[in-house]
């Protein structure tokens, strides 16, 4: 199959990329270092995307800001690169896009970046007939961003919610599934077992030798009260918890 993959050279992109080579499968890069800007008015003005989507079986969306951006940039970043991806596809004659979502984005009106992650799966689904959707727990990785990013001399500090943190590598795994047709519609996706977010934070810190004392704050309350956890019996749950992924980092 001709895979194209938005984001590419992304932590998802880069192993998606990887996993579908290994596998045999023709993929496309679609990034700005590959020379795309998904954001402007007339995609094809800078490399052309429908050309590079020609012969497309699946183009794939695991495209990200890339920085702190306020709530509308953020809207229009995603819904703009759906639609762009969405219209070329359609233009190119692929089957299916498929795009990474998280898992609760329907319950979080009172945070920006879930609203908008919620707006691209809409946008998405307009701009392709055949828009298939994978939501994602946070990665086993998260609780590092929480720590470096909040960190104020020696205090961080990281909201107080409940997460099921999944390995990036299992992500990768059910988005190309999806590309394939393997697994056709749209999925959830979650690590083995639930934890929280202060915890595995102050766990991080302790494991890599940070002085660092991790404060907990209030988040949104629809992610205290649970939003980030998966719900129902179809979740796929997967991969090795964040005990296992912590274990096999580099100690400081």
């Amino acid at each position: 199959m001709r895979i194209a993959i938005a984001g590419a050279t992304g932590l998802i992109g880069s192993q998606l990329t990887a996993l579908a080579r290994k596998e045999g499968h023709e993929v496309v890069e679609i990034a700005r270092e590959t020379g795309f800007d998904l954001l402007a008015a007339d995609p094809s003005g800078t490399a052309s995307l429908e050309a590079a989507l020609a012969g497309a079986d699946a183009v794939v969306d695991v495209t990200s800001t890339g920085g702190l951006l306020s709530d509308q940039e953020t809207l229009d970043f995603f819904t703009g690169v759906a639609r762009n991806l969405g219209h070329a596809a359609t233009a190119a004659g692929s089957a299916r896009t498929v795009t990474l979502s998280i898992v609760g984005i329907d319950k979080s009106p009172d945070y920006g970046y879930y609203v908008a992650k919620l707006a691209q799966e809409r946008a998405a689904r307009e701009a392709h007939a055949g828009a298939v959707v994978l939501r994602a727990t946070q990665f086993h990785d998260f609780a590092r961003q929480m720590v470096e990013w909040n960190r104020e001399g020696d205090v961080t500090r990281v909201i107080d919610v409940p997460t099921q943190p999944v390995d990036t590598s299992e992500i990768a795994r059910v988005l190309l599934d999806q590309a394939t047709g393997e697994l056709p519609h749209d999925a959830e996706l979650a690590g083995p077992r639930p934890e929280r977010l202060v915890d595995l934070a102050e766990r991080y810190a302790s494991h890599v030798g940070s002085d660092v004392r991790v404060v907990p704050v209030d988040g949104p309350a629809s992610l205290m009260a649970g939003a980030m956890l998966p719900e129902g019996d179809d979740v796929l749950l997967r991969g090795i918890d964040w005990a296992t992924w912590l274990a096999a980092q580099p100690r400081g």
